[in-house]
Parts: C-alpha cells; structure tokens; sequence
C-alpha cells in the first residue's frame, strides 16, 4: 500500500497523523508513505525527524475579512491542485488522508480527482473550513467527537477517534519524568499552551512563579519555542522556584504525559485525545482565536463529564490559575473521581479503526 498522508500548521493536525503511520508501519511493513506539508508549518521540522518522506506545497489559508490576498490564495491552491496531481501521480498513491490544515485541500482535492480513495480526519467538535469544502469530494470522514456528525454527509461519516489517544498507552511515564527533570514520587503538573505555546497561559504562569515555589508539588511549564526567549527573560526577573521547569518544546510528550498528574492547557482535539487515553484529570483554558470557537466546545463534552475543569481565558489570572490546581491536585477524591472520568471518555483503538477504513477503500479499487 503507498500511502500519503496530508496535514500541517500545528501539532494536532501532524500529531494524529503521525501516529497513524506509526500504526500502520507495524501492521504493514511494506506499506510506503509519502507525507505533503509545506515548509512554514510545523509539519517541515517535525516530519523529517520521524524519517518520513516529506515534500511541500506552497498554500496559504483564506483570510475571513474581504481581502486581496484571498485572491493570491485562490491562485495559489489552483498552483498546489497541480503540484498535487504531479506528486500524487509520481508517488503512485494508492490512497490519500488528511488530517486537517489548509494544506489538505489541494492535496485531497487532487486525489480526489485524479480518482485516488480520500480521508479526511477531523479532530475537533466542529470543523474548520478545509474538512467542510473537501467533504463533498472524499470517500469517507474519520471523527473524534459525535458533535462534528451534523457537518458532513451522513453516509461518509465513520467514528474513529484520533489515532495520537492509541499511541500514548504504551509509553513509559517514569521514564518520560526523568527525560525532563521531574523528580519522582512528588506530584508532577503539566502546563503548556499547545505546539505553538499561548501567550496569556504564559504570563498567567510567570506571575505565579514565586507562590509556585511554596507548594508541595512539582511544575513542568513548557512556553512553546516562539515565546521562550522573553519568557526565559521574564523569567530572570521574578526567579526560577527549584519545583517548577521551564522548557521551550516537548518532543517526547506522549511519554511526558504519562507520568503527569495534572495537565493545565489548551483544548485542542489532539490534547483532548492523549488525555482521556491516559485519564489525566486537566485545567482546559480553551482558545478563543479559533474557528467557531471549537476548542471551547471541545473542553465542555470533558468538563460536562467531570473528566475536566473548564477556565475561560478572560477568567484567567494568576490567583485563579493556583486556586483551580490546588482544588484539584490537593484533594485526591476529587484527582480520582476526575481520573475515572477521563478514562470513561478515551478510545484507545482509533489507529487500527482509521487503518481498516483505509484497507477497506483500497480494497474496491
């Protein structure tokens, strides 16, 4: 099976689908892939590390305001179907997935005509407008959440989950607190703002240093590369308590995320994912930068089961943020029943079934 695989921007569009080769890397040793990005995204450092084959398009996303730069846009996806089409042909592409990202839709939209079998993965609660236009030219809709059913033709729609939730299970969480320093048998909190890092998170984080510093458990506070510089510079100023570490990037997070008891962060459907898998208890402080407002819908079907507690960020203030970890962290009826909840709502599996809808495709070439 030669297999290419589309997603890019941030680590929820990339994470999943990198897990997903992983999965079928082990199902079908000769199985080949070919992974289209481009080269401002994530997807550009992260792929090649995996030893993947990686090749880019040049794409930029819609603007939501009337501008001239959606005409460039328009140019551009028009450029990257044809760029598609001539990698898609040389590759010889037996079937073509995206996960999400604007680089999906000339990429899928290719496949699509070129009669190649077409996925497309949509983590989040309700979908962003590359799954919405790609809907109607793909062959099946891999989701995560029940709530995204209403967007897609009824007869497309599969549930599968998002493969990132199977791959974190098998990931020793002792080991993962040493790869950064975290000290065993202290309760450990995770706090970071997704691949990218969140500016608010983070200065919410630098104003709490110093009471951090007085409390009986341990932080890992991860900035995101963009902001670690002035964080590290702020930083300098108010003093490093010894309990909390600061780090730029995780790349080994599924193993981090193992041996967490807390995890403080955005609502991303990835995220979402590896925390219910592993049925870690969280503070979702939703992003209020993204389409319809989706990760605030994402972190309601958690916090709406006891597996989360939902913080707005206009509700965010240093205060607030200690308050909610001590009420959680500190009170181990609360921990449990939280863990228990999470656990209630992970799908484990969401790899092998993505993979058997492909098999399934393939199969009526």
């Amino acid at each position: 099976m030669r297999i290419v695989v589309s997603g890019g921007g941030t680590g929820g569009h990339i994470y999943p689908a990198l897990a997903l080769i992983r999965e079928i890397q082990k199902e079908n040793k000769e199985a080949k892939f070919l992974y289209i990005g481009t080269q401002q995204g994530l997807e550009s450092k992260l792929v090649p590390r995996e030893n993947i084959p990686f090749k880019s398009i040049h794409i930029t996303g819609f603007k939501r305001k009337l501008s001239f730069d959606n005409v460039k846009t328009i140019y551009r996806f028009v450029k990257g179907v044809s760029d598609s089409k001539k990698l898609l042909k040389e590759f010889k592409a037996d079937i073509v997935i995206g996960t999400g990202g604007y680089v999906c839709g000339p990429v899928v939209y290719a496949a699509s005509k070129l009669g190649i079998p077409t996925i497309i993965h949509e983590q989040n609660s309700v979908p962003g407008l590359t799954n919405k236009f790609l809907s109607r030219y793909v062959n099946k809709i891999a989701i995560c959440f029940d709530e995204a059913k209403t967007y897609f033709p009824e007869e497309k729609v599969v549930f599968t989950g998002n493969p990132r939730a199977s791959e974190v299970l098998s990931q020793d969480g002792a080991r993962g607190r040493l790869s950064v320093g975290l000290k065993p048998g202290i309760p450990a909190v995770l706090i970071f703002g997704g691949s990218r890092g969140a500016r608010p998170i983070n200065e919410a984080v630098i104003k709490s240093l110093s009471e951090f510093g007085t409390k009986p458990y341990q932080i890992l506070y991860v900035t995101g590369d963009v902001h670690f510089e002035n964080v590290k510079k702020e930083v300098e100023l108010v003093g490093n308590p010894d309990n909390v570490i600061i780090k730029p990037f995780i790349h080994n997070m599924p193993e981090v995320l193992a041996g967490i008891d807390l995890t403080v962060s955005r609502a991303g459907a990835t995220t979402l994912a590896e925390l219910t898998s592993l049925g870690i208890p969280s503070i979702l402080i939703p992003s209020p930068y993204v389409t319809n407002n989706h990760q605030e819908k994402n972190a309601r079907s958690l916090s709406d089961r006891g597996a989360a507690k939902l913080l707005l960020e206009n509700e965010l203030t240093s205060k607030k943020l200690i308050e909610e970890i001590d009420k959680i962290l500190m009170d181990e009826k609360l921990l449990a029943s939280m863990r228990v909840a999470a656990e209630e709502l992970g799908i484990q599996d969401a790899s092998k079934r993505l993979f058997n809808v492909m098999k399934e495709l393939t199969s009526r070439k």
